[in-house]
């Protein structure tokens, strides 16, 4: 004999049911279909539909020993490209990197980038923000264990819910993203200094605590600069690191004297991005 459910109880269970049902179908819309390579995924995210600037994402999925690239990969590797050409509506993306890792590249020298799961923020820029926006993005990277493999996929997602259910996910991978200082900014994590050391060699003084990990790294002006990753040198001092890095790597054409380079300043916990001129050699 079939049980009785009173009137009340199944309508109660259906709008469970219903409402489950529509939960779901709303992280549906805020997130991709996942790309699946054989060691990695990649999905866009989206996030809240509010106003001309839009939050979204791109999420990636390695397989554990696997790793993909920083903007800059260090001393070998591949950094990630994106094409979003053929969105609609969309007037920029600017892709917002958290700050990376390093990992020794298996010929003596250090790579740079993220391992098991990563997003990068993107600050989109509705063209009218009163119109349907779809991302739509040609995403073209590298993952690599002892060997790299390169990746292609393509992924596309509409920008629709004014409240997304990746909002927390996307504020929480905004906040990995280094945050722009100045030399000499009275932070506990800084830069006090940055001086030429003859023709051919920097020397970054870094004020950071005594016991927290700290790592530096260097861009030149152009993404066909391939400066080394900077070392620490010297003994310590007490609450002041020395980093140098050679000035090695130019585009056959450019000079050092007087470029301008991004320095990435990474600790435990938080990370700091220093724009700065280099000096002329000799001054």
């Amino acid at each position: 004999m079939s049980p009785i459910v009173p009137s009340r109880l199944g309508f109660a269970v259906a709008a469970a049911v219903l409402a489950s049902g529509l939960s779901v179908a709303a992280r549906a819309q805020d997130a991709s279909p996942w790309a699946h390579d054989t060691h990695s995924a990649v999905r866009l995210l989206a996030g809240s539909r509010n106003g001309p600037v839009l939050l979204g994402g791109i999420a990636f999925q390695l397989q554990p020993g696997w790793k993909t690239y920083w903007r800059t990969p260090g001393d070998s590797g591949v950094p990630p490209r994106f094409d979003f050409a053929k969105s609609d509506n969309i007037e920029a993306v600017t892709v917002l990197w958290p700050a990376p890792h390093e990992f020794p590249d298996g010929a003596g020298g250090t790579s740079l980038g993220y391992k098991n799961q990563v997003v990068l923020p993107l600050r989109i820029v509705a063209k009218n923000p009163d119109k349907p926006v779809v991302l739509r993005a040609a995403i073209a990277y590298a993952v690599c264990e002892k060997l790299c493999v390169p990746v292609e996929a393509d992924a596309e997602l509409p920008f629709s819910n004014v409240a997304s259910t990746e909002d927390g996910a996307l504020a929480a991978a905004v906040d990995t993203v280094p945050k722009p200082a100045r030399i000499g900014d009275p932070n506990p994590l800084t830069i006090r200094d940055v001086r030429r050391e003859g023709a051919s060699r920097v020397i970054v003084d870094v004020v950071a605590s005594d016991k927290e990990e700290v790592h530096l790294f260097v861009e030149g002006p152009t993404p066909d600069w391939a400066l080394p990753v900077p070392k620490q040198t010297g003994p310590r001092e007490a609450g002041l690191r020395h980093f140098a890095f050679a000035l090695d790597g130019l585009p056959s054409h450019a000079t050092a004297d007087g470029a301008a380079l991004k320095l990435t300043l990474v600790g435990a916990s938080r990370a700091y991005e220093f724009n700065v001129t280099l000096d002329h050699a000799g001054e």
